[in-house]
């Protein structure tokens, strides 16, 4: 077992600890919350019935009896009604600026057709001409596959600008007023660790793949503050709405989102627990950032950093050993220097800085395991925590490698119900063993995170944990479980959006369980998940939304 494994099992032992019995408190509680279905985690199997808050932590867990006789006379009693109650769900990967802001931008997300596809763009375009159109979450794979040219827009979009891009980020499609814009034609070549997409004359089609992306991005015109907040403030009104009580926010281009959730909390207007991570080239000043301004509070934190290996399964640039089925004239392809991000990564851990690096082949997961360990042994051993996000796609040697390490595995369940549409003709059938394989990381004793990659995919747990549990694909085509071998249970897929999220941000001492001395963070359900059928898991609805001890969502329902 590896050093962080180790350390997380005291960890969980300890707040086992914490829930034998029922700890009394010094005083009355503020609060007690009584007749309820309260999970105390899955390696405990148990529930509870009722639990007591004061201020913003949980004081007190048993039986409706016992938290009903430390009630004082000022007590608040909210009776439950016999509904399942959750730790507060973790998201342990989301976008969430680009994400609030895109809330705004077209959506192109269910356009099932080229002609929808374009019709949607041109009307954006009459409605605001000139106005910069970006965003869209466009999945080609709806309608047939064919990719997207700018051709099928540059008629109706004169004028105006038109960046929009694929839904796993790592692919856009620029008309050709953005590409004049970029300074992109015929001569530009090809950007290190990206593709400009060309026809049989060699003029661009206007697809651009990773980082032939950021020549676009560059002349974006940027968000105001003020917009960015007014977005954030939608955005976290829609995390709470699914029960999402805190989010891991990867920033991949810059440290704007660290910047406008520090605009939040100061302002008091952070309603959702954040741990902000920041590019990876930013080591340097990230920890010079920490020496000044400490790691943060318990709403919101940072010491973190985000890097990348490879691209995406979608774009055919996602890095295998072999060669891509469908496309057998590439592997893939790495989007950074590898010399240069293992030095990043170095240097981050060194300076106590918790590494998480976005891999999806198996041999970019494979690099980044040898890096990581290379990194371990070199510095010593310490709590590292070292994560690999996204760990899609992995040969099954990678599995016992990954626990001896004790690198945690950074997942995203809807992913699977998505790719597995199509995964199989991108590369094969042998390679689908270690393809989102949750069972597998599971058996093999490695810590295992779920979130979202909001907006890639839903920002819902419960729609994630369907995902986890059930594996039926998005088309419909998979009733029984796409690749089922893979299923994992109700508490398992619970356990990686609290639990082990807590872990996975350094905070299983204070977050992702209803314990004394826990943050009074949780989630009600309108159905038992553990109970009902699980072919159903796609009925049950968030109740309401607490954290820190205060209502901050609430929809009214009761069934």
């Amino acid at each position: 077992m590896g050093v962080s494994n180790m350390k997380g099992l005291r960890a969980a032992l300890l707040g086992l600890a914490l829930w034998t019995g029922v700890a009394a408190a010094a005083e009355p509680p503020a609060a007690i919350y009584v007749n309820a279905k309260i999970w105390l985690g899955s390696e405990r199997g148990q529930f509870a019935q009722a639990f007591a808050v004061t201020g913003e932590r949980i004081v007190a867990v048993g039986s409706d009896q016992e938290i009903r006789a430390q009630a004082g006379r000022r007590t608040r009693v909210v009776d439950l009604g016999g509904h399942l109650v959750l730790p507060g769900f973790m998201d342990n990967h989301t976008h969430f600026v680009d994400s609030s802001l895109s809330l705004d931008g077209v959506d192109l997300r269910d356009a099932a057709t080229p002609q929808e596809f374009s019709r949607r763009i041109v009307a954006r375009a009459k409605e605001r001409p000139g106005e910069w159109i970006t965003h869209g979450n466009w999945d080609h794979e709806l309608w047939g596959a064919e990719l997207p040219k700018r051709a099928w827009i540059d008629a109706g979009t004169a004028g105006t600008p038109v960046f929009v891009v694929r839904l796993d980020g790592h692919m856009g499609l620029a008309n050709a007023a953005a590409l004049k814009l970029a300074g992109i034609d015929a001569k530009t070549p090809d950007p290190e660790g990206g593709e400009i997409i060309r026809d049989a004359q060699g003029v661009p089609t206007g697809l651009l793949k990773d980082t032939a992306m950021n020549a676009v991005y560059r002349i974006i015109p940027p968000a105001s503050d003020a917009r960015v907040d007014r977005a954030l403030q939608r955005g976290l009104q829609e995390a709470l709405a699914h029960g999402v009580t805190q989010i891991h926010d990867m920033s991949d281009g810059n440290w704007r989102a660290l910047e406008s959730f520090r605009r939040l909390r100061a302002a008091g207007k952070l309603p959702v627990r954040v741990y902000s991570f920041v590019p990876i080239a930013d080591w340097r000043k990230l920890a010079e950032f920490v020496r000044t301004h400490g790691r943060g509070d318990d709403w919101l934190r940072w010491g973190g950093v985000k890097g990348f290996v490879d691209g995406s399964l979608g774009s055919t640039t996602a890095w295998f050993y072999e060669p891509y089925t469908d496309a057998p004239n590439t592997r893939g392809l790495t989007m950074v220097d590898l010399k240069e991000l293992a030095q990043q990564i170095q240097g981050a851990d060194r300076a106590g800085l918790q590494v998480a690096v976005h891999a999806i082949g198996d041999h970019a997961n494979d690099w980044l395991l040898d890096t990581y360990d290379r990194v371990a042994r070199q510095d010593g051993a310490r709590d590292r925590r070292l994560r690999i996000e996204h760990a899609q796609h992995v040969r099954t040697s990678a599995f016992a490698r990954y626990h001896s390490q004790g690198v945690i595995a950074s997942m995203q369940p809807y992913h699977a119900i998505d790719d597995g549409r199509w995964a199989e003709k991108r590369i094969g059938s042998q390679r689908l063993a270690g393809t989102y394989a949750f069972h597998s990381f599971l058996a093999a004793g490695v810590w295992l995170t779920f979130g979202s990659d909001w907006a890639v995919a839903p920002l819902d747990p419960l729609v994630g944990i369907d995902a986890a549990v059930n594996r039926r694909t998005i088309d419909g085509k998979h009733p029984q479980g796409w690749q089922p071998q893979q299923r994992i249970s109700v508490s398992q897929a619970v356990r990686a959006y609290t639990e082990a999220n807590a872990y996975a941000g350094f905070q299983e001492d204070r977050l992702g369980r209803i314990a004394p001395g826990y943050l009074a963070d949780f989630v009600v359900l309108s159905q038992d998940l553990f109970s009902i059928d699980p072919a159903h898991l796609e009925n049950v609805k968030v109740i309401s939304t607490v954290i820190g001890g205060q209502v901050r969502y609430s929809n009214g329902a009761r069934r």
